[in-house]
This record gives C-alpha cells, structure tokens and sequence, in this order.
C-alpha cells in the first residue's frame, strides 16, 4: 500500500507537468498528497472490523481515547509502575487425552495478579458474540451441544494452535478500537500477549479469544445463515449444522470458512479433526451425542455404570468416588441442559422430502431420450 501511495504522489506532478508545465507539476504534486491520504482514509476506514461508528474510527485514526493513566487508576497502580512492568512466564507440558503434551505458559504470581485485575476490571463486562460458547459465564458445553440437536448434518471444525495464533498484533488493534489510545492499546496488548501471541494459561486468553474474534464469528454467522444452517463455536472447535443434507451447501461453507479463519491468522485441521457427520452417524459435539437431545456416547454410560458397580462392591476401580462424584456433576448438568434444548421438529418428514426429491430427479435423468 505504501509503494502504491509513493507511485500516485511521483506520478501525478509528472502527468500534470506533461500537461500544464510547472504550475500542472505543482498542482500535480499537491493533489497526488490529498489523494493519498484520502484513499488512506477510506482504507483505513474499509479495514475498522468492529463498529460502524465514526466516532470511534475518528478515535483509532487521530490517536483519541483514555491514557495509560486511566489504566493505571483501574488497576490500582501508578503509571511509571505499570509502564515498567515485565510479565514473566514458565513453559509448562501437560499431557492431551488424545495423547502427546500440550504447552502452556504459565505466568508468574506477579504477572497472575496484574492479568486478573485486567480481566476483572477491563474486559469482563465487554461484549462477547452470541455463537462464542466457551469460556462465557452462564454457558457450558450442554449448551453448545444443544445448537445442534436432531440435524441432517453436523460439521466440525477445529482450528490450529488456536491462543498462539491469535495474534498481538490484532489483541492491540482491539483494545485501539474499544476506545484506548496508541500507547494505552500496546501497553495492555504486552501485558496480555506473549511470544506474538495470546499465551494458553493466562487468566486473560480465554476472554480476549472470544472479544477479538467477535467479528470473525459475525462473518462465519451471516453465511451459515444464509445457508439455512446454525454455527456455534467453543473456543477453537467451530461446529455448523444443517436440517438438510445439500452437499454443494457444506462444501461452499467449508471454502467460506476455511478463507475466513485463513484471513484472522489461523489454519483450520485437516483429516481426523475435521469430522462431517450425517443424521445415520453419531454426531457428537464437544464430546456428547446430539443425533437427539444431548447425552454421554453409549460406551462412556456404560462404564460408569461398571465403575460404580465396581465400588459398591467394594472392588477396585479405574475412578476413585471423588472423580465418580465428578462424573455424576456432569450428568447431572447434561440432564438440567437438555431441559433447555430448543424445540425442533424431529426431521424425519424433512429428510423424507429429500429423498424423495433426489430419486425423482435421478429417475427423470435416467428417462431415455424420446
């Protein structure tokens, strides 16, 4: 873009100078400046992600908004304190259940505490979108898994290294955006990103993932709308679901996805966690079974039941009572979820329909030609 400006700014005075001599030159030159940072503007303008509102893009462009001094008073520290503030981190492996080891970084206890005042104070209360499920209060996984009951269709998407692809770069223009000015922006962005990126084990990534991502979620919302499907999101697990199974559908939301997340920074996984399942398969969503209301898959019920007879028993057994306790929690969560399940007609007439539709249009392509 800037070597696009450079070239309009060379290029104007000399087409004036063609034209009109010294003076066409000068007003050449002049105008090529104004036409720059006009096209400056309406770029800029173009790329403001968030809001509609002139007000607050007036704020990012000109360098408006609260001070660091502002951020300082919320946090309860002085200004050269927090400016001098350096967040430390330890790497940390933790296993995965689908096997290998998971990184974390893992802030230090002075960095915990000045994360948890900026949570608490500075982005609790911000907006998060509709479809984002996890890490929300009031949300769980009962509640994801409930979008997407009783469908002919059940995508799921899973997006890679989702906390360190999330970029400083974007964690900075969001907090520019929500009305802090340049150096307030990049202050809270160091405090909260690590190694060019939201670091996984800081009390402030869970809630900064859902905030910068919101519009990320508003363009992947409008097309899976437009397509007649439901989309949902639990951190880096994006779900999309349809009451009827159009193949040229699915692989047209999976382009537009794929371009989207493409644009944000981030790789969506290819073969075993990109899962597309039909209503004759068992859907699962965030680890339950959404073919009807919400539930545990079958062989996890029936070890559970084989735990607990194991206990009565007084023999031992794979869980130890507090972590069976754990389990009865989340059943008992599931049940209290599928109370608030939406009301959906069972599809069956819908898939009927199809089917129907598809073998008259294959018999009249097979009808020989009269």
């Amino acid at each position: 873009m800037c070597l696009f400006y450079f070239l309009l700014i060379i290029l104007a005075p000399a087409v004036g100078g063609i034209f009109w001599g010294v003076a066409g030159a000068l007003i050449g030159f002049v105008a090529g400046i104004a036409l720059s940072i006009v096209i400056s503007m309406i770029h800029s303008f173009l790329q403001y992600e968030y809001s509609n509102s002139l007000r607050l893009w007036f704020r990012t462009r000109f360098n408006r908004g609260m001070a660091v001094a502002e951020i300082a008073r919320r946090l309860d520290m002085r200004v050269d304190e927090l400016r001098a503030f350096q967040p430390r981190y330890q790497e940390v492996f933790i296993p995965k259940r689908s096997g290998g080891k998971r990184r974390l970084m893992v802030p230090d206890d002075a960095t915990k505490v000045v994360q948890r005042r900026i949570l608490k104070r500075l982005l609790r209360k911000l907006k998060t979108h509709p479809c984002a499920y996890g890490f929300v209060r009031g949300r769980s996984i009962v509640d994801h898994a409930n979008q997407h009951i009783r469908q002919a269709v059940v995508i799921r998407l899973d997006i890679v290294d989702f906390f360190p692809n999330t970029k400083a770069s974007r964690v900075e223009r969001y907090f520019n955006r929500i009305g802090w000015n340049r150096e307030a922006a990049a202050l809270l962005a160091r405090l909260t990103t690590h190694e060019d990126g939201l670091p996984q084990g800081a009390p402030t990534s869970p809630c900064l993932s859902n905030l910068v991502n919101y519009y990320m979620d508003v363009q992947i919302q409008n097309r899976v709308k437009q397509k007649g499907g439901t989309y949902s999101r639990y951190a880096d697990d994006i779900t999309i679901s349809f009451p009827l199974d159009y193949t040229r559908n699915i692989q047209r939301i999976l382009s537009r996805v794929r371009r989207i997340t493409k644009k944000k920074g981030y790789t969506l996984h290819k073969g075993k966690k990109k899962s597309i399942r039909r209503h004759h398969q068992r859907q699962c969503v965030t680890g339950l079974v959404v073919n009807d209301l919400p539930r545990l898959p079958r062989e996890t019920r029936r070890w559970l039941r084989a735990v607990r007879h194991r206990l009565k028993q007084g023999k031992p057994a794979t869980l130890t009572p507090a972590q069976v306790q754990g389990w009865e929690a989340l059943e008992k969560m599931i049940a209290e979820g599928r109370k608030r399940a939406p009301e959906r007609t069972y599809r069956a007439e819908e898939i009927r329909t199809v089917i129907n539709r598809r073998q008259r249009h294959d018999k009249n392509r097979n009808k020989p030609l009269t």
